[in-house]
């Protein structure tokens, strides 16, 4: 299914002629609109009239998280200040938020994509949809929204309530889509089981968008099982508009990144140089068609890489494979470089772990994991409980190589955050 075929399919010529004439349009714009462009630009001896092709964006400099919170609040808005119509931030927890501004057309964009994405998961306006994700300054709740509506589905904006009240929405609404977390997906997987609910015969559930937080194929798998629903992979973040910047179609073989609206770069994330097709490194994107704030050649520092490859869903927008991990979360333990998503890798694939786990270091750099059991893990028998553990660790070691130590504690025992999931606690700089 389409929302808008013929930019879906373009053919790559014409596709990447698109993406260059935005390209110099926006540098044009951001060059003599934002006073942190032009220094940046005259810093990098670059003019917006040396852009004649896509290869030159390597030319322009880098754009970083940290450049956002420095000129916070305003200090990359390319428009008059009544042109600004939605003020979105990162959550900043670690200081300053990070600001996006948002004018009419961006907002319209931003649903045009989001609309794209549902429909070619097979959404269409016969579907009730339940967005269980917050609104408010995060970006995810209403985007996601404006595009169900463009849709035409039946809304229905609970964002993360309780469980009690999500589930009577699900039986009195009929809800057949969710947009959910996915460690409250699991989590609301086993509330269901505890209330006897059989997702499969007793709700209308279908399909199931996820995002928001980083997840492995093993847990988009468990979530599948435990909902008996399609689960699709979302990738965005609030600098490009939130959700819907890449989606999987109905072949779940990679997120089309929307190219169209940006332009994608793999690099090394040490050296900051391009790498070839296929290989992973740090993602940066360039919008195109943003209107109130423009960022140029953004570090996500999210890892991923291109996967070169046609889809067959006849989409001519370059693929991503799913993101392995972010620069910033990596762990440095003994030496040794770990994304928490490896340990989620293979604590999703035992059945007899249940979804909740907390990576803890501490001491001289100690990792233990403590991981909950699954509701029927545990039968009573503590050598089972010990032959479990032994071959948690054994599998935990051959993939990071750090040998961590394995607590498994009881199911339900971790805490369970509405928003998302809290998954390493490093206690070493304490």
């Amino acid at each position: 299914m389409f929302w808008d075929r013929e930019s879906e399919i373009l053919a790559r010529p014409l596709l990447e002629r698109l993406q260059l004439g935005h390209l110099q349009e926006t540098v044009r714009r951001v060059a003599r609109r934002v006073p942190f462009y032009r220094q940046k630009f005259a810093e990098a001896g670059v003019k917006p009239e040396d852009i004649k092709s896509l290869d030159d964006v390597r030319r322009l400099p880098f754009t970083t998280g940290a450049d956002l919170r420095a000129i916070y609040p305003n200090g990359l808005v390319a428009v008059e200040a009544h042109e600004a119509v939605r003020l979105h931030t990162s959550s900043g927890t670690t200081g300053k938020p990070k600001a996006v501004f948002f004018s009419r057309r961006d907002i319209r964009n931003s649903a045009e994509l989001m609309a794209r994405s549902l429909v070619m998961t097979g959404v269409t306006n016969k579907d009730v949809f339940q967005n269980m994700m917050s609104y408010g300054l995060f970006t995810g709740g209403l985007i996601m929204h404006y595009g169900a509506e463009r849709v035409g589905c039946l809304v229905i904006p609970v964002g993360p309530g309780t469980s009690e009240r999500q589930l009577m929405l699900m039986q009195d609404f009929g809800t057949t889509a969710v947009h959910i977390l996915p460690s409250y997906a699991l989590y609301f997987a086993g509330f269901l089981a505890q209330r006897g609910v059989n997702p499969r015969t007793d709700l209308t559930l279908r399909r199931a968008f996820v995002g928001a937080e980083p997840h492995t194929e093993e847990t988009r798998r468990r979530i599948e099982q435990a909902l008996g629903v399609d689960v699709y992979n979302s990738y965005g973040l609030t600098e490009m508009n939130g959700p819907g910047v890449a989606f999987e179609c109905e072949h779940k073989a990679g997120l089309h990144l929307w190219e169209d609206h940006f332009l994608l770069e793999i690099i090394d994330p040490a050296a900051g140089e391009p790498l070839p097709e296929g290989q992973p490194g740090e993602l940066v994107l360039t919008t195109l068609r943003r209107e109130a704030m423009p960022l140029i050649r953004y570090r996500t520092r999210d890892i991923t890489s291109i996967i070169p490859e046609p889809c067959l869903c006849g989409r001519t927008h370059h693929r991503l494979n799913r993101i392995s991990g972010r620069t910033d979360d990596m762990l440095i333990v003994r030496g040794v470089n770990i994304f928490p998503q490896q340990v989620e890798r293979i604590l999703m694939s035992m059945p007899q772990v249940g979804p909740n786990y907390v990576i803890i270091l501490d001491g001289l750099d100690d990792m233990a994991v403590k991981v909950e059991l699954a509701a029927a893990g545990f039968d009573g028998d503590v050598e089972h409980l010990d032959t479990l553990r032994r071959q948690l660790v054994e599998k935990l070691k051959t993939e990071l190589f750090v040998r961590p130590n394995v607590e498994l504690v009881p199911a339900g025992s971790l805490p369970v955050a509405e928003g998302k999931a809290k998954r390493v606690i490093d206690r070493r700089s304490l």
